[in-house]
């Protein structure tokens, strides 16, 4: 009962992570690019730790736990991050490129 309620609360705090992470990539107004990266790459290394506890959490070695035998990469959270985080990383390079002609157009792309 605990290991499934833990569950339930890790894979939404593992959500609201990757959902901080695109607002920060992507509905900032008023601020560079640059500074947008380095913000959006520390909330991703952070929505990467949260997800990785989360999947622990689900492939977790229990009886009463029905995905016990799955590997970390094939969880519920650990896939939700890296195909979240594969769509926001190529959401933000095209952005990027569509805004500022490249990163090595020599535009100054403020």
């Amino acid at each position: 009962m605990l290991l499934e309620l833990g569950k339930a609360l890790s894979f939404f705090l593992s959500i609201l992570s990757l959902y901080r992470v695109a607002i920060s990539a992507f509905f900032v107004p008023g601020s560079q690019w640059q500074e947008r990266l380095s913000i959006t790459v520390a909330r991703l290394l952070i929505s990467a730790c949260v997800s990785l506890v989360s999947g622990l959490l689900f492939c977790w070695p229990a009886r009463s736990n029905p995905d016990a035998g799955q590997s970390l990469i094939s969880t519920l959270p650990v896939r939700l991050f890296l195909w979240g985080a594969t769509a926001i990383v190529l959401f933000f390079a095209a952005f990027w490129y569509l805004r500022c002609g490249g990163p090595f157009s020599g535009h100054d792309c403020g």
